[in-house]
């Protein structure tokens, strides 16, 4: 990528020896430096490389009034000769372009996402981890930048991406809890959006979960509370007769690049898939008979999540252990880094290399 029309202005002192690279908590440490665009006057302008350090605000931001604002979350690995590796990256530009369209807010250039990222990954490459089941996650972010009140599109934009260094997501396999009461999202809303709305607005049953003893939730329909959508974090797949079987994507559910990864995965290893409705009754009864054998999160933090229990009116679904080499689960997620560490062929073209 042409990186000519950035601005580097480099950090003085690194923070990287204050890290203790084998004990990495997840979005606590953040590395050198951040890429920052600003969209004024209908172009993306201002492209620098700088510190990471505090933005200046006005109190009268737009997007803290009216939530204008949407993410993405990618992830850089080393391989055995200590290139960075990245995949997907351009389906994640894709997505956020997507959210941006629904949000209302200035879609990005491919050279601008992909010259920042990129700049900014040459420059802080010391930073990606190479210990096992560690990796740099990205964070690319865009927010409104117009000082008004009043409910209306901003027109301008700050575009910044940030990484930092992470272990894994979850130490365990999580208890997940299905959420029959409050939603994630509905028919003709933003929940296939990466917009930061619907994370706010998970949090309380979240947090009631939590309290309850569950680490994260499985969401439901908003019409009946029969159908699964996806998980806080995650797309949800079920191993039921040795098939996957994922709920089909809509307007509600997160268009998930690892889940999609998975399947195109699943199929080459010859594993059945079905995309389609899964009822919470279905997947209930198939732990209690033996059909379902394996259910999973997807996603880029967590990349492959066993869960160990699903809870479900009060009673806690137990699903049981596998070894890898059983797992259709940890099968496919082995599969997969060692495609994006450069251990195997990129059979699929999904990996760049920076």
């Amino acid at each position: 990528m042409d990186v000519m029309q950035i601005e580097f202005r480099q950090a003085e002192r690194s923070r990287i020896h204050e890290v203790d690279f084998n004990n990495l908590p997840f979005g606590k440490h953040f590395s050198d430096h951040m890429f920052v665009a600003d969209f004024v006057d209908g172009e993306w302008q201002n492209q620098q490389i700088v510190p990471f350090d505090n933005f200046t605000l006005s109190p009268a931001l737009s997007s803290l009034h009216y939530g204008q604002s949407i993410f993405e979350g990618m992830k850089a690995y080393k391989n055995d000769v200590g290139e960075v590796l990245m995949v997907r990256p351009l389906d994640n530009l894709a997505r956020m372009n997507e959210s941006a369209r629904r949000m209302c807010m200035a879609t990005l250039p491919e050279e601008v996402f992909m010259g920042g990222l990129e700049a900014l990954l040459r420059l802080d490459a010391d930073w990606v981890p190479n210990t096992p089941g560690s990796s740099l996650y990205i964070r690319p972010y865009m927010f409104a930048t117009d000082t008004f009140l009043g409910v209306a599109p901003s027109k301008t934009y700050r575009f910044c991406i940030f990484t930092c260094p992470v272990g894994t997501y979850y130490a365990k396999p999580p208890k997940v809890k299905v959420e029959t009461e409050y939603i994630r999202a509905a028919e003709g809303g933003v929940g296939y959006a990466k917009c930061a709305g619907n994370y706010a607005g998970s949090m309380y049953p979240t947090m009631l979960a939590q309290q309850a003893g569950y680490d994260q939730l499985l969401w439901t329909d908003a019409k009946e509370h029969k159908y699964f959508e996806e998980s806080g974090t995650m797309n949800v797949m079920f191993v039921i007769d040795g098939k996957i079987v994922t709920p089909a994507l809509s307007d509600t559910t997160l268009k998930g690049i690892t889940r999609d990864s998975i399947l195109q995965i699943a199929r080459h290893m010859g594993i059945g898939i079905e995309e389609r409705q899964v009822s919470v009754d279905e997947i209930i009864s198939g732990i209690e008979s033996g059909r379902v054998t394996e259910a999973f999160g997807a996603g880029t933090a967590v990349v492959v999540s066993p869960f160990s229990v699903i809870g479900y009116k009060g009673k806690d679904y137990m699903l049981a252990e596998h070894p890898a080499d059983k797992s259709i689960a940890m099968r496919i997620k082995t599969f997969l880094t060692d495609i994006r560490t450069g251990k195997s062929d990129d059979i699929f073209g999904w990996v760049y290399k920076v």
